[in-house]
């Protein structure tokens, strides 16, 4: 039962709260906050609960002056990720990425401007929000059921606020102060230490001699990211086409090689010969080109460090059973292994696309960055909290009913009956049921309402 397995769960947060009352209550609010409908506030979480005739400064005291700590809260989500849905040997693949949640409140301290990414490449819009840096585990689903995909399951969600720039009428010293922190929090600095605390994570779970492999996208592929001293710890990230590439000179007198080539000129290069790697990918195995370069150095970015280019060619696919056939762009990856197989490096990167539908399924099902809350503790903690929550759910659904969609699941519509496995949507629905069920059962234990009542109180 997926209601049972995820309480069982959110048990598991009882050493990060306090006391246990603000455990209970903490509880109580992630159950309104992910089964609540409408925008996903803290008084819609109240009136989903049934409380909305109680005081509420108790319930927004939990983000805003309880002494606990968010990162926490993923302790007991990759310990189960790793233990019950990854291999027992062999690298723990982590992807990461930014993504921005927007917000209106001015008075917000870590809000700022940002691009917005729905803005049209010929016209850049901005929105006024919070940034956040996100690492998800991916879980290889499809080791156990050939039919379905990976799954990222979020281990981490913490806030990276842009550093305010001084005013127009602000000395020197405060300006040489903003530009040496715009460097010490710069989002690439972010990542390199959010990197090393899932590292510290990891040991301290047990895992010392396995390897993290963090996956990354084109932005942070830098030299911030890739002159970063790395101890057990593998980066893969995407690269530029043009990027200057070099290898090691021969013989004395210097270290770099004079001559230069770039990922474009290998991936044409017709003396480098194409392999194959078998990689699961649109829920089948599919065998995949690749040209791979070892030893190769970059000068304005890693430095001396050895690297690794793999040049991924484009791979053929359909939209419908008889239709034509489409390629997939090509990619360049730079990663600092130099020795894992590369089909081991390829699988999760073809996994780290999963990152993307946890920031959908954060911010469009679940509604985080809705709570209308500005204390200074509570603008990152409840996001944190509602991110770990549908960490937990994930886990849940995959304790209960394994990977694939099972007759469990509330009955989907005619165009989309061919879904392999659960969404996002379908395991709130299902736990909206087995909620409802419940309170029915036994009222004042859980939140007691039924479907109607949710709707009028979701309206209020």
């Amino acid at each position: 039962m997926l209601l049972k397995c995820f309480l069982e769960r959110l048990e598991r947060w009882a050493g990060v709260f306090p006391q246990e009352r603000t455990h209970r209550r903490a509880v109580a609010l992630t159950l309104g906050l992910v089964c609540g409908l409408g925008r996903r506030t803290i008084t819609r979480a109240l009136c989903f609960l049934g409380w909305q005739d109680k005081d509420w400064t108790a319930s927004y005291r939990v983000f805003s002056r309880s002494p606990w700590s968010s990162a926490e809260l993923f302790t007991p989500v990759m310990e189960e990720s790793i233990r019950d849905w990854l291999p027992a040997k062999g690298p723990v693949p982590m992807a990461l990425d930014d993504t921005g949640v927007s917000r209106t409140g001015k008075k917000i301290k870590t809000a700022g401007w940002q691009r917005d990414p729905m803005s049209p490449p010929f016209h850049v819009n901005l929105r006024w929000g919070l940034r956040f840096l996100q690492a998800s585990v991916l879980l290889p689903l499809y080791r156990r059921d050939a039919a379905q995909s990976a799954r990222a399951v979020p281990v981490r969600f913490a806030e990276c606020p842009v550093v305010k720039r001084p005013k127009n009428d602000a000395d020197e010293n405060e300006r040489a102060a903003w530009r040496k922190a715009k460097k010490t929090h710069s989002l690439s600095a972010r990542f390199v230490a959010l990197v090393r605390e899932q590292r510290e994570r990891l040991d301290a779970l047990g895992h010392q001699a396995r390897l993290l492999l963090a996956l990354g996208d084109g932005s942070y592929c830098n030299r911030t990211v890739f002159r970063a001293a790395w101890e057990r710890i593998a980066v893969i990230c995407r690269c530029r086409r043009d990027l200057r590439l070099c290898l090691r000179h021969e013989g004395k007198g210097r270290f770099y090689a004079e001559k230069t080539f770039t990922p474009e000129e290998v991936y044409a290069d017709k003396s480098i010969p194409w392999r194959q790697a078998r990689i699961h990918h649109g829920g089948k195995w599919r065998m995949v080109p690749y040209k791979e370069v070892p030893g190769v150095f970059w000068r304005g970015g890693a430095g001396r460090k050895p690297l690794r280019l793999v040049v991924v060619g484009p791979t053929p696919y359909r939209k419908t059973k008889d239709g034509r056939t489409y390629q997939r762009k090509r990619a360049f990856l730079l990663t600092t292994d130099t020795t894992t197989p590369v089909n081991q490096l390829l699988q999760p990167y073809f996994d780290r696309f999963q990152i993307e539908y946890n920031h959908r399924d954060e911010k469009d099902i679940l509604g985080v960055g809705q709570a209308q809350v500005r204390a200074d503790k509570s603008v990152p903690r409840q996001p944190e909290l509602v991110v770990a929550a549908y960490a937990l759910l994930l886990l849940a659904g995959l304790a209960a009913y394994g990977p694939g969609r099972t007759a469990d699941y509330v009955s989907l519509p005619k165009w989309r009956r061919r879904a392999r496995r659960p969404s996002c949507q379908d395991l709130v629905n299902l736990l909206r049921q087995q909620v409802d069920a419940a309170a029915r059962e036994r009222a004042g234990t859980v939140p007691a309402s039924d479907y109607a009542q949710m709707v009028v109180r979701a309206a209020a």
